[in-house]
């Protein structure tokens, strides 16, 4: 691994990220807000970062090793929450641990703040916050690659290193125009969300905090009480809808638009996770009429809702769900735990992953009684490899082990079991909500320092699904001379 390349990459990314906080600058300007100092501090570190990291580095002209492209992607979202949570510190609005926690809780979709009381932040730090959902819901590195120029063959490196689930990305011949595709769509949807929402009544800013959350599935709001503020149903079936459009895999959108609406109605992914969404909706519906005599209209409202807002890992909350029966909150947790689409901005294990484990199940059980049989695994027109699932295989038995791992430290730093178990889910699943003391109208502020760190190691570590991050761990990693 050669540290000087990564060093320049890591320095870009740093010139990015002080171009970004330029953004809450010009609103706090706007806004006449006193203290501009904050962010005017956090631009200043983070360009002096890239300055240091690029001048003692050296630029790529060659492709990037797999070694080089994980170091790069692991550390730079490391770097750049620690660049994010300047404005929280410098601002005097949060400590340091809290400040990390809080962009890491953003970068990575996930939505569950430290901040009990966030409706007295000035609006450039709640756009900051919203803006973190936005630029880690596609990928800091994705969206680097499609606005800055390109590093040779390296990109494809980075770009998979941060993609999501086991999906094709070869959708375009270059992986610069798949990025600027995705990148394009992806403004798209969220300029779509901000006008309809601006149409409802909400001032711009609100409407761009909330369209910055929803597309990025992240859940941020400048609301205390989140979606269930507005007490709308046009506002929460438009949360919905893009929520929904938000957690089925990107390229389907760039296919579609080469080869028309019919990729999306034949997508089988998608079609099984809207059955999902629907079919946990009217489950919690029944429970919610037959155990606690809900209006069923207004049951399946709310029902709805969460059932999208949790299997998205969106998080955004329109009813305090943690005082539902226990059957309703149990199909909330398999929604957390599953999430949404591969390539989506969806958090959790992946819908593909779900429809894999269980054909790779049906294949195994097929070849104990017909163990010649030659029995080939397809879902949406693919033929996945042996090597494909059992990557999937391996993937789900790190996942569930991580949020065990979670839990018990949780638990070991103090926090009651099921909160424990809740918030382990949610962290890693990049959700946000969970339940009991850190249930939907709390925060994880009472969360214990170590179980902060714990909970943005998961928060981290599910976003970049598990393996980018623990590799660094491996010594063998960082030794020269291994064959990466």
């Amino acid at each position: 691994m050669n540290g000087k390349i990564v060093a320049y990459l890591l320095g870009r990314l740093c010139l990015a990220c002080s171009a970004s906080l330029l953004l809450p600058l010009a609103a706090a300007l706007l806004c006449r807000e006193g203290d501009i100092g904050a962010f005017v501090t956090a631009a200043a570190v983070a360009a002096a970062t890239g300055l240091l990291l690029t001048g003692s580095g050296v630029r790529p002209n060659d492709s990037l090793t797999i070694r080089e492209g994980l170091a790069i992607t692991t550390l730079g979202w490391v770097t750049v929450t620690f660049l994010g949570m300047i404005p929280y510190a410098a601002g005097g609005y949060t400590g340091v641990l809290d400040g990390i926690v809080e962009t890491i809780s953003g970068l990575s979709g996930t939505g569950a703040t430290v901040i009990d009381d966030v409706e007295v932040l000035p609006q450039s730090l709640l756009l900051w916050r919203s803006l973190t959902h936005w630029l880690g819901g596609l990928g800091i590195i994705v969206i680097f690659i499609a606005l800055f120029p390109r590093f040779g063959r390296g990109a494809v490196r980075l770009f998979n290193t941060e993609s999501t689930g086991p999906v094709n990305t070869k959708l375009l011949p270059q992986i610069k125009e798949t990025a600027r595709a995705l990148f394009y769509v992806y403004v798209l949807f969220t300029a779509a969300c901000t006008l309809a929402l601006y149409a409802c009544g909400l001032d711009f800013l609100s409407a761009l905090n909330h369209a910055f959350s929803t597309i990025a599935t992240g859940g941020f709001s400048p609301f205390n009480d989140s979606a269930a503020h507005f007490r709308s149903p046009l506002i929460e079936g438009i949360l919905a809808f893009f929520m929904i459009i938000s957690s089925a895999n990107f390229g389907m959108y760039v296919a579609a638009r080469k080869r028309g609406m019919r990729v999306i109605l034949k997508d089988t992914e998608f079609r099984f996770y809207v059955g999902l969404v629907f079919g946990a909706a009217l489950l919690i519906t029944a429970n919610l009429v037959l155990s606690s005599g809900w209006d069923g209209i207004f049951a399946f409202r709310e029902a709805f809702f969460q059932a999208v807002s949790m299997s998205s890992s969106t998080g955004f909350v329109s009813y305090d769900f943690d005082r539902w029966p226990a059957f309703s909150k149990c199909i909330l947790l398999f929604l957390m735990f599953l999430g949404g689409c591969a390539g989506s901005t969806a958090g959790g294990l992946k819908v593909t992953r779900l429809m894999l484990l269980f054909k790779a199940a049906h294949r195994i059980l097929r070849k104990t009684v017909y163990p010649r049989e030659i029995i080939a695994v397809r879902s949406n027109g693919m033929e996945f490899t042996e090597d494909t699932l059992n990557g999937v295989v391996r993937f789900f038995f790190v996942y569930v082990m991580l949020d065990v791992l979670w839990a018990v430290l949780f638990v070991w730093d103090g926090v009651p079991v099921f909160d424990a178990i809740g918030v382990s889910i949610s962290a890693m699943g990049n959700c946000g909500p969970s339940f009991g003391m850190f249930g939907p109208t709390c925060t994880y502020a009472a969360l214990p320092p170590f179980s902060k760190i714990v909970a943005a190691l998961a928060m981290l570590t599910g976003r970049l699904e598990s393996f980018c991050v623990l590799v660094l761990f491996v010594p063998a990693f960082w030794r020269r001379g291994q064959g990466w």
